[in-house]
């Protein structure tokens, strides 16, 4: 899901500094950090080599959360292994309202310079033409066995052919979660079936939410889905998002016929009263509202307290695929790390990156991983549990809209108003009435927003065409 922040003076007066005079400093919604695991040694966690005697062992990590253990809490698969190899990581606590500023005043400073920094979508390309990382190619080889499975991926964060993005793991950003007992009730065609046969796709759930309403009897009201984030993942289920990168030219993609069809699909829900617009935090709280047919979030909001009981009958399948695309695609969750310019700990950033990384796509590991969660989510069953899988497997090809990343006046929603911005607005409010009570067609949001988004593209193209 999106999570991308106002960039603060601090950041800004970075990124003045650097068009200016040229100066820089010499000087998750679920994965393995929160997973508590018992590590047993692997081929691959043995290939990792230790950091040297005489490098510096110790990282500087500045975050919203520790990636040390918690007392008296097991470590992490990552942390032990790099334990294991002699390092350590001191935590720079920081908050989500102040975290780029934070980062920016230690670049420019050059003092407390941490060196590492977690990867959201403002980061790339808009951070990174600000001089606030540097490139990954120097300690991550995207050939080595490890790192191939997503080496497609991190090819898409590049610019004049370097890398600055080193991907660990995806997770599939958001999964349907539907009550079985309401399908067979209804009548309905079960979804997980459905999916199973290769018959899941955008035809078959919207002809299953439309029957759900349609058998709603006197002032019953109903809805096909609630949760708002399965709008642009739904969109780019054809591959296509409203900003692209080409080569490391960022284009405007607001024409292309196949998100037009997509976005005339929400239109359609929207006209025919599929969306709940209202805002459930859990799909516990859903289901117990009892007007909806699926919930649409991350895993977050689908386990634990927040998910079934043991004794309920709930199921949870991917966002449908466009029927005409034969590519399988996913909006994921991408738990990925920068390297902060500046930083001086290679050995000890390279050693990092690689447990992490094994420790995300090692099965060993993974079967543990596993085991914990379903026995701490007693209403998943194992097929649950591989729907989640499949979902974030290698086959999916991961999609990113850089649109995100641009700046944040595409980004940044304003939340004291509720306004969303383009981004945001172009995928999710197609579906809603505006201030005058008028559903908007794609044209209209086009014409609404196309003059804005050739406008910050025209500025992120000339930055990066001046970045070195």
């Amino acid at each position: 899901m999106k999570n991308a922040k106002r960039i603060g003076s601090a950041v800004l007066a970075l990124l003045m500094c650097m068009a200016v005079s040229g100066c820089s400093n010499g000087g998750n919604e679920d994965s393995s950090h929160t997973d508590k695991v018992k590590v047993d040694s692997t081929a691959a966690a043995n290939a990792i080599k230790a950091i040297p005697d005489g490098a510096q062992k110790e990282l500087i990590w500045m975050g919203t959360y520790d990636l040390n253990p918690e007392e008296d809490a097991e470590k992490t698969v990552e942390m032990t292994l790099f334990n294991e190899k002699g390092g350590s990581i001191k935590w720079t606590r920081v908050t989500d309202g102040e975290k780029y500023d934070r980062l920016a005043t230690a670049i420019t400073s050059g003092k407390d310079v941490p060196d590492i920094f977690k990867y959201e979508w403002i980061s790339f390309p808009s951070q990174v033409v600000t001089g606030m990382y540097q490139s990954v190619d120097e300690i991550v080889d995207f050939n080595a066995d490890i790192w191939k499975d997503v080496k497609a991926t991190a090819d898409q964060f590049s610019l004049k052919g370097k890398h600055y993005v080193a991907p660990i793991s995806f997770s599939v950003g958001t999964l349907m979660m539907y009550n079985r007992d309401v399908i067979e009730n209804e009548g309905l065609d079960d979804p997980y079936e459905l999916y199973t046969k290769g018959e899941w796709n955008w035809d078959t759930w919207y002809e299953i939410m439309s029957a759900y309403k349609s058998n709603a009897t006197g002032d019953e009201e109903r809805y096909g889905i609630a949760a708002r984030w399965f709008a642009p993942q739904l969109v780019q289920q054809t591959g296509q998002t409203i900003v692209i990168n080409d080569n490391g030219v960022f284009k405007n993609n607001l024409n292309n016929p196949d998100l037009e069809r997509a976005e005339n699909l929400l239109y359609t829900l929207g006209k025919e009263g599929l969306v709940d617009l209202n805002y459930y935090n859990s799909a516990k709280s859903c289901f117990t509202a009892g007007k909806t047919l699926f919930y649409n979030m991350g895993t977050w909001a689908l386990s634990g307290t927040n998910g079934p009981s043991a004794d309920d009958n709930w199921k949870v399948v991917p966002i449908p695929p466009d029927p005409q695309s034969d590519e399988k695609y996913m909006s994921s969750d991408m738990l990925a790390y920068m390297w902060i310019k500046g930083s001086t700990a290679k050995e000890a950033v390279k050693c990092w990156f690689e447990c992490a990384r094994v420790a995300n796509f090692d099965e060993a590991y993974q079967q543990t991983t596993k085991e914990k969660f379903l026995a701490d989510n007693p209403g998943w069953d194992e097929e649950m549990y591989q729907v989640k899988v499949d979902a974030s497997s290698s086959e999916y090809k991961q999609v990113f809209d850089f649109g995100y990343g641009v700046s944040s006046t595409l980004a940044e929603d304003d939340y004291k108003t509720g306004a969303n911005a383009p981004m945001s607005a172009l995928y999710e409010d197609i579906f809603k009435l505006d201030e005058n009570g008028s559903q908007r067609t794609w044209t209209a949001m086009k014409n609404m927003y196309n003059g804005t988004i050739n406008s910050e593209l025209k500025k992120i193209n000339e930055k990066i065409k001046n970045f070195k």
